[in-house]
């Protein structure tokens, strides 16, 4: 008799339907898993023989008999400990230990302790999302992952479960389950009530220019460098950034929460991330880590900051292979990992906040504190970032080090919270104006051609400014397009229907870089 049961494997953020068949016969004893399996898999072998053995039924280790599991296709390398409890249950059926499941089509997903417990695992959302595309019944995972499974849960029966004799009792109809109602807005609003702000946007003195810019960019999701000296307030600016976004969508939430379920970051109290990320990876992070891949690929930094902010600090220590790694995800939103074996692409839609010293000891400009690097050490500094990454980023602001009298001064300053209403009429305005386009967008920054010839339509006075501009600076195609979207989102900021002279004079100011481009 064969056992057959039904598991997933993960491909990135997708995930496939693994049907899972146990055979056993009379022979040398032997417990082989076949169809690609890697170390991790094959070494479930003792965990699924010690939980069978300590429910008191025969183990597949301990029996005389040849046990051979195949995991189905045969043509795709499996990795990862969820296969255990859909073995387990399929070996139970092959030897008749356990009743014939009922006519249903059911995902079994989880890893066993030895003592037969079901432990959490990685990618329950994925996991779901594919029993449902895939017209299955039921999907069973561990208990802890049923919050996460539920999220998402539309035209299928999520089950949570504590340990193999349990899943064995409910598949033989012995074990009453209830499935918990979650509502997923209430939750997303409840844990919105909670928010706690380190930094407010009114906490820090001085740094108007700067602050205007990083409006711009959250209202339009545009990415920004900031240039300065130590201590002028670049990295408290760009903490008190993420507070002024406005608050996530449902569907980013869940985008944002499959990703981190993929790389196992979901946190067991609140398994939702209802909070638009900031990641703030150190300048000596790698590659990989950055744009995900691996042995075993996952996503990385830039994917992590998907709908939220990816923060680099001291920008040029970064490995230059590592900065160029950006240029297409900061161009598609997405970044492809290809390997030997295959390719996965992963999401990777954020706001790149960079802040950079203006020189290597950092006073190059400064009013009170002379620098003391030569000409060749800043231009060997500033020549860390390429043009072509230089020209991704729409926004350069200098920040300047502020005078006793601005600390001193204690404006009465809009809150986060009245720069986050701001921004999110900003936002609005876009959402209508993109909500019939063939091309699924949603802010300024991702309009592409045809969006900017038919929302960035200027006058003759705004484009002779902007060809004046083009020929001074030497801007290339790519900066003028991101001039037009910068000045499309001031003007929506401003409620302006039509870009005016004044948007485009302002949006000139924030993409010819610092100081005339004396930046690179």
């Amino acid at each position: 008799m064969v056992g057959k049961t039904f598991s997933a494997f993960s491909k990135g953020l997708e995930s496939i339907p693994i049907e899972v068949e146990t055979d056993i016969s009379n022979g040398m004893h032997a417990f082989n898993v076949v169809g690609l399996a890697d170390s991790s898999i094959k070494e479930s072998r003792e965990r699924i023989g010690s939980a069978v053995k300590n429910l008191g039924a025969e183990s597949p280790i301990r029996t005389r008999k040849k046990v051979v599991v195949n995991l189905a296709p045969a043509n795709i390398k499996k990795t990862g400990s969820n296969y255990d409890l859909a073995i387990a249950i399929s070996y139970m059926l092959a030897s008749g230990q356990m009743t014939p499941i009922a006519n249903k089509k059911i995902m079994l997903i989880g890893e066993l302790s030895l003592e037969g417990n079901l432990k959490p695992v990685n990618s329950v959302i994925s996991f779901t999302e594919a029993a449902q595309n895939n017209h299955f019944d039921e999907i069973i995972v561990p208990k802890e992952n049923e919050t996460e499974a539920l999220l998402i849960k539309q035209n299928i029966k999520v089950v949570g479960l504590n340990n193999l004799r349990e899943v064995i009792d409910y598949l033989e109809g012995n074990f009453d389950y209830k499935e918990p109602n979650i509502d997923v807005q209430n939750l997303l609003q409840q844990t919105h009530d909670q928010e706690n702000i380190e930094i407010d946007f009114s906490q820090i003195k001085g740094q108007e220019s700067a602050k205007r810019a990083l409006i711009i960019a959250a209202a339009g999701g545009h990415n920004i460098l900031m240039v300065g000296s130590p201590g002028s307030g670049k990295t408290l600016l760009s903490k008190a950034f993420s507070y002024i976004l406005p608050a996530m969508t449902l569907r980013e939430t869940l985008e944002t929460t499959k990703i981190y379920s993929n790389a196992g970051l979901l946190s067991k109290e609140n398994p939702l991330v209802n909070k638009r990320p900031f990641r703030s990876p150190h300048h000596s992070a790698s590659l990989v880590s950055l744009v995900g891949g691996g042995t075993h690929p996952k996503p990385g930094e830039i994917s992590l900051a998907h709908n939220g902010v990816l923060f680099l600090d001291e920008l040029p220590e970064f490995s230059r292979q590592t900065l160029e790694s950006l240029r297409q995800p900061l161009e598609e939103n997405k970044v492809t990992v290809a390997r030997a074996e295959d390719t996965i692409t992963y999401p990777a839609k954020f706001i790149l906040v960079a802040a950079m010293n203006p020189c290597p000891c950092g006073w190059l400009g400064d009013k009170l504190k002379e620098c003391e690097c030569s000409a060749g050490a800043i231009l060997k500094y500033k020549r860390k970032i390429s043009g072509p990454l230089l020209d991704r980023i729409d926004l350069q602001v200098k920040v300047n080090r502020i005078n006793f009298e601005e600390i001193q001064h204690n404006p009465n300053e809009n809150k986060y919270l009245e720069l986050r209403e701001e921004i999110q009429k900003a936002r609005d305005i876009q959402y209508e104006r993109f909500k019939n386009e063939p091309r699924k967008i949603s802010l300024n920054s991702e309009m592409g051609n045809t969006e900017i010839e038919k929302y960035c339509i200027l006058d003759t006075k705004c484009n002779e400014l902007l060809k004046q501009a083009m020929e001074k600076y030497a801007l290339t195609m790519r900066s003028y397009h991101r001039i037009l979207k910068i000045a499309r989102t001031i003007a929506d900021l401003n409620n302006q229907e039509n870009i005016e002279t004044q948007n485009i004079q302002e949006a000139i100011q924030y993409k010819i870089g610092i100081e005339n481009n004396d930046i690179h």
